[in-house]
């Protein structure tokens, strides 16, 4: 019988229906092989999140009816390779309830309670944020074939433009309609966009920020927020901001591009929403020196923090690193780093 030595081996020896959700920048489907690299060493993690590997877990083992659902914050090093002793913690503790016979469990498990239980009190256990959390329900019922919530038609039915009470819509509705958004009605969703309450744009927003967005919704999300600019409406620009990001570079970066070239637009909101959302536009040459110059002259912001979580992205580690080192002793950049060194 082979070891047990990482959450994948465990999957695999149970046999169970896995699938898995990066729970980090944004959710978004992760290939099961992207684990198994991760956990061998081979790859860094694709998208950290504050030093962490987030990931949520939605998997049935045995005759289980309903899946189990498990929310894991994998420790990262400065390079983001896995730290592994937490996670063989979680192991070893795992295998103890299910008293290492994890065959039998693959084959006769009948309820998840002790599987289940493992979540309390364990340090890797993490609550997401409930947009997040909406929005894995949303993928995981699409992805194994059941029916949305039943808060997705009356989302349906405002967003056509039926005369309703939109205090009556559910964050689970919006993030289901946004799952299961085709081409069709991203189009009409961007027509409808410019009449829709700041409350119901926010929320929604908050979905399809984990999305990638067609042009047509991404210019109305830009026209929309530069609306909300003028009028001093920083959530609902920061909401734009956040959901645009999933749109085409010439649509999302240009409008990055705008922003940060405006000292007066760039607060800590509104660039904590490009980096959170927006980082794979931060790989330019231009734009990410102006970003990290923008963010350097923010007294609010903690530049070292968000300056090394983007430094764990892998394809943006080079280019940070070498941005804050060609940074002259004079610019922003270079004081903001003198200061971490006093």
């Amino acid at each position: 019988m082979q070891p047990i030595h990482t959450l994948h081996d465990f999957f695999a020896r149970t046999g169970a229906e896995v699938r898995l959700y990066h729970m980090g920048r944004r959710v978004e489907p992760c290939p099961l092989d992207a684990l198994s690299r991760f956990e061998e060493g081979a790859i860094a993690w694709p998208f950290p999140w504050q030093g962490q590997a987030r990931l949520g877990i939605v998997f049935r083992i045995g005759d289980l009816d309903d899946p189990l659902i498990w929310f894991l914050a994998l420790p990262l090093d400065e390079q983001g390779q896995l730290v592994p002793p937490m996670r063989d913690a979680f192991l070893q503790r795992l295998l103890v309830t299910l008293g290492r016979n994890v065959d039998r469990v693959g084959r006769e498990a009948r309820n998840g309670d002790e599987i289940e239980n493992l979540m309390h009190d364990n340090p890797l256990a993490f609550t997401p944020s409930l947009s997040f959390q909406a929005m894995l329900h949303a993928y995981a019922t699409r992805d194994i074939g059941k029916p949305a919530s039943p808060h997705l038609e009356p989302v349906e039915a405002y967003l056509s433009g039926q005369e309703m009470d939109w205090q009556f819509l559910g964050l689970q509705g919006l993030a289901d309609f946004t799952v299961r958004l085709d081409e069709e009605a991203a189009r009409r969703l961007a027509a409808r966009l410019p009449s829709l309450p700041d409350e119901v744009l926010n929320s929604l927003c908050y979905c399809l920020e984990h999305l990638a967005v067609s042009d047509t919704l991404g210019m109305a999300l830009r026209e929309r927020g530069e609306q909300a600019a003028v009028m001093g409406r920083l959530e609902t620009l920061c909401a734009c901001v956040r959901a645009v990001s999933g749109a085409d570079e010439a649509i999302a970066g240009a409008w990055f591009d705008d922003l940060l070239t405006d000292p007066a637009a760039c607060g800590p909101d509104l660039l904590a929403a490009i980096a959170g959302r927006g980082w794979m536009h931060l790989e330019d040459g231009q734009r990410l020196p102006c970003f990290l110059t923008r963010l350097a002259q923010q007294p609010n912001t903690d530049f070292a923090a968000v300056a090394r979580d983007l430094a764990l992205i892998p394809r943006l580690r080079l280019p940070v690193l070498m941005a804050l080192r060609e940074a002259g002793p004079d610019t922003p950049i270079g004081q903001r780093l003198a200061g971490l060194g006093q």
